[in-house]
């Protein structure tokens, strides 16, 4: 299956949180980014240590490599971590874990009203991170650096925008150290054009592709 170029996140080092209540029953979503099983595990354990009095902390998580896993915590099968998990889905979220804390309030709601519950603080958490501007779009991207002679920066530096690239980096010595980043493939017409500019000559050191902010 080919790998998608582009998907959403949550921003590093920040979380966001959705309640939503019924009948006295508190439900509180945490949602941070993650980017792998074992950080998924550690937020999950954060947030247990934090709400060790409540009476469940439902979590899942989704990882941009199409692991997925979550958990009812103790309550009736698929009405807690499965709707949490739809609703990240949905959402297009992925490199993600969500934790939702119930408190409990001393009336059942039933599967229905469980699955409702847990479905609303988690979109209440998601849209808290899209209101504070803390979904990012996470981009396959291919890092280029160029060593040349201080006469060809400029000519350089507009053939990367040209490319829709973008310099990310630059070190004058006694060269140029120019490292600008591109959608994966849109490198290939740098290289080609650095090539030329070149006499055939290769400066472009290519990096492997890698998801980043872009």
């Amino acid at each position: 299956m080919a790998q998608k170029a582009e998907y959403l996140t949550l921003a590093g080092d920040c979380e966001a949180q959705g309640e939503f209540e019924d009948r006295r029953s508190r439900f509180i979503a945490q949602l941070c980014q993650v980017t792998s099983e074992r950080e998924a595990n550690e937020f999950i354990s954060v947030v247990r240590a934090r709400h060790h009095d409540a009476r469940h902390n439902v979590p899942a998580w989704i990882l941009s490599d199409g692991r997925e896993k979550r958990s009812d915590d103790g309550e009736p099968q698929g009405t807690a971590g499965q709707p949490v998990l739809e609703v990240l889905r949905g959402a297009g979220l992925q490199d993600v874990c969500c934790v939702v804390t119930r408190y409990f309030g001393g009336v059942k709601l039933g599967p229905g009203g469980l699955v409702r519950a847990y479905t609303a603080a988690t979109q209440e958490a998601v849209a808290a991170a899209q209101a504070g501007q803390k979904v990012v779009t996470m981009t396959l991207v291919t890092r280029v650096t160029v060593v040349m002679p201080y006469s060809a920066y400029g000519r350089v530096e507009r053939l990367v925008a040209d490319c829709r690239g973008k310099v990310r980096d630059t070190i004058f010595s006694e060269d140029v150290q120019l490292t600008a980043n591109f959608r994966t493939g849109d490198e290939q017409a740098f290289v080609a054009a650095m090539r030329e500019l070149a006499n055939g000559d290769d400066l472009c050191t290519v990096g492997e592709p890698r998801f980043a902010e872009f």
